[in-house]
């Protein structure tokens, strides 16, 4: 067992709990409830920081950081590995077979057996001088300008019909086009084509193309915002011209290995290249072959057989970020570690969960120790036992509420499985769309020359499995039609970013203290002369260790409370300024009387995020919890009918939560907005007023539409299948 007593991390209230070594457990509860508090920071984080303790100094500098769990005692932990829902992301470099090193075999197999033979296998990486194209400089793509973006084309020069900053009427070059050789008067529609090819491309004086391109793309000095502005409003990225998208250079990209390019093999989906390089029969490179195999294969058992080597990192969704993560796992031969996943189905269709749930029992079935937070009832049914925190979220939860099988689960009476016996049926009266907008031949990815109509006024759902063209769809949608996207990236890199700060409302709660204890706000902000003087407001007194970790302590003088005891004297509603830190969003709505407060946080409880606190970090967040800032955002600040898009906002919530966000699509419906949701989860299908089903398969296999409707006529596909069984 590993032995957890006194948790108290975070909402945790003093749990003791014993977790089966040996097993996959599973954690549900609410989102909120203290699942991830338990798993992650606590077991994970005490199995971190016990194994980093066993390195030098030296080289626990360059380790990640673990923060010691709040706990009376733990026993039996293993080193510890975390595979959670972060994306890779990475730069414009890294790819799909660079993160997984499958590029590393690739390069060194056609560093051995090509013809013509090259070099070293540094000659086959793009990420290096002696193989990247000199063009592009190994990113297979150059900034380009959008000259379709340079003129408006019914206005005259000196009404400004150059819209690059500077070269309009009164601008710094204006003049250069103004002295009489050109027109100035009459609209650039009515002159002929020679003479707007002069403006843009002459040389006499330099045409604005080529004045542009030296002023904002030959420069390598740092560029100011408003330079980056101007560039990403009058460039655009295009396939590098020399190697078409190959990143190498003409003697790398040109070298064959059975008679296909590097550059060819990278595009190839994953699967076919796994049954490709088999063929490569030379016994001097049997080891490089075998290991590439045995890592592309690991990538087609995941599920990720539809990739290819050359996708950029970045473009790679949570899911797929996560399965990517475990592939180096699925080799390992070391045992009894402890394995932690956060949400291994987020983007997964129900039609591929079983091979996430086999993945989970094979490394179960090595001698590991298997810990998974899940909301997916497919995956709670694999499990050998399931331990669920709560009962509800915030300050409500944090209790172990029940440990025991699946069976044992769905006869109990706690929230989830009240939520297990719930299944919304499909809505009955759709809403009727008031009109629609087009996708146009859309060949993005593996999108096959699709043209779909997208009602307008309802909420549509873009379903099919992993792979099937679903973002590629709702990209082009984008790219297509003005839209706000609410993906899951963080809303937040800075920690001292909080609901306070997000929201704005630290002014109105300093002028609310102010006007209720008649002092001057300025007091109550910890940058003031209200700051604690020993720690300047920060609560805490960092310490530089020099080559050890630098220590924080909690300031002796305030006690972490950040302001003198005088400003701490002052109250609203019995609570001090620091006290509003740790009232949870709901609280502050009820306690803090200024309609400025509420309005700001109103939102955010509408969203399901009321058990938030108000002074915690929002890096701390989950993906769904993320998205769903950012919807409560968007609630606050739109105005006028708008086109939503939104990628798998059920990540991260629990089944019952998910009335929630059903109820925060429906009202931005209500309120005349289009919602298009990217989303496996059924419940969410089932209310949806229009579906368009993509695949049949994933990749190449994939890139059709099946099927566009009402939810209830769906045909035979994996999607209708899915429906139908659960």
């Amino acid at each position: 067992m590993i032995r957890i007593r006194g948790a108290r991390t975070n909402n945790l209230k003093d749990i003791d709990v014993d977790v089966p070594r040996g097993q996959v457990v599973v954690f549900v509860g609410l989102s909120g409830s203290g699942k991830s508090s338990l798993v992650f920071d606590t077991i994970a984080a005490e199995a971190g920081f016990q194994l980093t303790e066993t390195f030098p100094p030296f080289t626990r500098n360059r380790l990640p950081k673990w923060t010691r769990p709040e706990v009376g005692q733990i026993e039996g932990l293993s080193p510890v590995v975390v595979i959670d829902q972060r994306r890779i992301g990475g730069n414009a470099r890294s790819t799909v077979g660079t993160i997984t090193d499958a590029w590393t075999y690739l390069r060194l197999l056609f560093s051995r057996v090509s013809t013509p033979h090259v070099g070293e296998s540094n000659h086959f990486s793009f990420n290096d001088p002696a193989g990247m194209c000199p063009t592009c400089s190994g990113l297979g793509e150059v900034v380009a300008s959008a000259v379709d973006r340079f003129l408006d084309l019914d206005k005259s020069l000196q009404d400004g019909a150059i819209l690059l900053p500077g070269f309009g009427n009164g601008g710094y070059w204006y003049s250069l086009y103004a002295d009489g050789t050109f027109d100035v008067d009459t609209p650039l529609r009515d002159w002929p084509k020679a003479r707007r090819d002069a403006l843009l491309y002459g040389t006499e004086p330099e045409g604005v193309v080529e004045r542009f391109e030296r002023i904002y793309l030959r420069t390598s000095d740092n560029l100011s915002d408003r330079k980056k502005e101007t560039i990403a409003r009058f460039t655009r990225s295009e396939v590098c011209p020399d190697c078409h998208g190959d990143r190498l250079n003409e003697a790398s990209r040109t070298a064959t290995v059975l008679g296909h390019t590097i550059g060819e093999m990278a595009r190839m989906e994953i699967s076919e290249l796994a049954d490709l390089v088999t063929d490569v029969t030379d016994a001097s490179v049997a080891p490089v072959v075998a290991a590439l195999k045995d890592r592309l294969d690991a990538m087609v058992t995941i599920g990720l057989g539809y990739l290819h080597l050359g996708r950029g990192t970045t473009t790679l969704s949570g899911g797929e970020s996560q399965r990517i993560k475990t592939v180096k796992h699925l080799g390992s031969s070391l045992i009894e570690m402890l394995y932690v996943f956060d949400e291994p189905t987020v983007g997964l269709h129900p039609h591929d969960v079983s091979a996430m749930t086999t993945l989970l029992e094979q490394l179960r079935d090595k001698g590991n120790c298997v810990l998974v937070v899940e909301h997916d009832p497919a995956v709670m049914a694999v499990a050998d036992q399931i331990i669920e925190i709560g009962p509800r979220a915030g300050d409500q939860g944090g209790e172990l509420v029940f440990q025991g099988t699946f069976a044992e689960l769905r006869r109990a009476k706690t929230p989830t499985a009240t939520a297990l016996a719930q299944q919304r049926p499909i809505k009955d009266q759709p809403r009727k769309p008031r009109g629609t907008v087009t996708i146009a031949d859309a060949t993005r990815n593996n999108l096959k020359n699709v043209t779909v109509d997208i009602p307008t006024g309802v909420m549509t759902v873009l379903t099919g499995v992993a792979g099937s063209g679903k973002s590629s769809l709702a990209s082009e949608l984008v790219a297509q039609h003005d839209a706000i996207v609410i993906d899951q990236k963080p809303v937040s890199t800075n920690r001292r970013s909080t609901p306070i700060t997000y929201t704005g409302i630290a002014t109105p709660i300093r002028k609310l203290f102010s006007r209720l204890n008649n002092v001057p706000a300025s007091l109550f902000s910890a940058n003031s002369s209200g700051a604690c003087p020993d720690c300047d407001g920060l609560g805490i007194i960092y310490t530089d260790l020099a080559f050890m970790d630098g220590q924080e302590t909690v300031c002796q003088t305030c006690g972490g409370r950040r302001f003198t005891p005088e400003v701490l004297s002052h109250k609203v509603d019995g609570l001090s300024i620091a006290d509003v830190d740790d009232l949870t969003i709901t609280d502050a709505i009820q306690r803090l009387p200024d309609r400025a407060i509420t309005k700001a946080l109103h939102h955010l409880e509408s969203v399901g995020l009321g058990y938030l606190r108000l002074g915690q970090p929002l890096t701390t967040l989950s993906g769904g919890e993320a998205q769903r800032v950012k919807i409560a955002k968007e609630l606050r600040e739109t105005t006028g009918p708008t086109l939503y898009v939104l990628d798998e906002p059920t990540t991260g919530l629990h089944l019952r939560d998910i009335d929630t966000l059903l109820a925060v699509l429906d009202d931005l419906v209500q309120h005349g907005h289009t919602v298009v949701v990217i989303e496996h989860n059924l419940d969410v299908i089932r209310q949806a007023d229009w579906l368009i089903d993509l695949g049949p398969g994933p990749g190449k296999h994939g890139g059709k539409i099946l099927y566009q409707g009402h939810v209830a006529e769906i045909p035979d596909t994996a999607t209708g299948q899915a429906l139908t069984n659960r």
